[in-house]
Protein backbone atom coordinates (compact mmCIF):
# COMPACT_ATOMS: atom_id res chain seq x y z
CA UNK A 1 0.00 0.00 0.00
CA UNK A 2 1.19 3.16 -0.72
CA UNK A 3 0.32 6.84 0.51
CA UNK A 4 -1.26 9.89 -1.44
CA UNK A 5 -1.10 13.33 -0.35
CA UNK A 6 -4.61 14.89 -0.52
CA UNK A 7 -3.79 18.97 -1.55
CA UNK A 8 -6.82 20.17 0.42
CA UNK A 9 -6.42 17.93 3.76
CA UNK A 10 -3.20 18.40 3.49
CA UNK A 11 -2.05 14.94 4.57
CA UNK A 12 -1.05 11.58 3.26
CA UNK A 13 -3.26 8.58 3.54
CA UNK A 14 -3.33 5.00 2.57
CA UNK A 15 -4.23 4.38 -1.23
CA UNK A 16 -7.73 2.86 -0.51
CA UNK A 17 -8.54 6.15 0.66
CA UNK A 18 -9.40 7.79 -2.88
CA UNK A 19 -10.42 6.70 -6.21
CA UNK A 20 -9.21 7.38 -9.53
CA UNK A 21 -10.54 9.59 -11.78
CA UNK A 22 -9.31 10.01 -15.05
CA UNK A 23 -6.86 11.97 -17.32
CA UNK A 24 -6.61 15.02 -15.57
CA UNK A 25 -7.11 18.56 -18.09
CA UNK A 26 -9.66 17.89 -21.07
CA UNK A 27 -10.79 20.06 -22.03
CA UNK A 28 -13.88 20.34 -23.07
CA UNK A 29 -15.58 20.80 -26.17
CA UNK A 30 -16.20 24.86 -26.73
CA UNK A 31 -19.81 23.98 -28.68
CA UNK A 32 -20.73 20.81 -27.94
CA UNK A 33 -23.78 20.60 -30.36
CA UNK A 34 -20.77 21.07 -33.19
CA UNK A 35 -19.53 17.76 -32.49
CA UNK A 36 -20.29 14.79 -34.79
CA UNK A 37 -19.88 11.00 -33.99
CA UNK A 38 -16.38 10.96 -34.09
CA UNK A 39 -15.69 13.79 -32.49
CA UNK A 40 -17.78 12.55 -29.38
CA UNK A 41 -16.01 9.55 -29.40
CA UNK A 42 -12.55 11.15 -29.06
CA UNK A 43 -13.83 13.71 -26.30
CA UNK A 44 -15.16 10.91 -24.59
CA UNK A 45 -13.52 7.88 -24.98
CA UNK A 46 -9.93 8.15 -26.36
CA UNK A 47 -6.84 9.20 -23.81
CA UNK A 48 -3.54 9.24 -23.65
CA UNK A 49 -1.96 6.14 -21.84
CA UNK A 50 1.74 6.80 -21.40
CA UNK A 51 4.75 4.99 -19.88
CA UNK A 52 6.22 7.29 -17.41
CA UNK A 53 4.95 11.01 -16.01
CA UNK A 54 0.99 11.40 -16.11
CA UNK A 55 -1.04 14.14 -15.09
CA UNK A 56 -4.53 12.58 -13.58
CA UNK A 57 -7.32 13.19 -11.45
CA UNK A 58 -8.04 11.71 -7.78
CA UNK A 59 -11.00 12.14 -5.83
CA UNK A 60 -10.37 11.94 -1.62
CA UNK A 61 -13.45 9.59 -1.33
CA UNK A 62 -13.42 8.68 2.09
CA UNK A 63 -11.69 11.91 3.65
CA UNK A 64 -13.01 15.69 2.16
CA UNK A 65 -14.61 14.16 -1.00
CA UNK A 66 -12.77 16.36 -3.38
CA UNK A 67 -11.04 16.27 -6.59
CA UNK A 68 -7.16 17.00 -7.08
CA UNK A 69 -4.67 16.45 -9.85
CA UNK A 70 -1.55 14.32 -9.25
CA UNK A 71 1.33 13.69 -11.18
CA UNK A 72 2.53 9.99 -11.08
CA UNK A 73 4.50 7.86 -12.96
CA UNK A 74 2.61 5.02 -14.60
CA UNK A 75 5.54 2.64 -14.45
CA UNK A 76 7.02 2.65 -10.86
CA UNK A 77 3.49 3.82 -9.75
CA UNK A 78 5.25 6.50 -7.90
CA UNK A 79 2.87 9.92 -7.20
CA UNK A 80 5.91 12.92 -7.85
CA UNK A 81 2.99 15.89 -6.70
CA UNK A 82 -0.50 16.45 -6.04
CA UNK A 83 -1.91 19.81 -6.85
CA UNK A 84 -5.89 21.57 -6.51
CA UNK A 85 -7.96 21.13 -9.30
CA UNK A 86 -8.17 23.93 -11.00
CA UNK A 87 -4.30 25.06 -10.71
CA UNK A 88 -2.25 24.91 -14.18
CA UNK A 89 0.03 21.42 -14.84
CA UNK A 90 3.08 21.09 -12.80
Amino acid sequence: MFLIHCPYCDEKRPENEFAYAGEAHIARPADPSALDDKDWESYLYIRANPRGRHHERWRHIHGCGRFFNAVRDTVSDKFESTYKAGEPRK
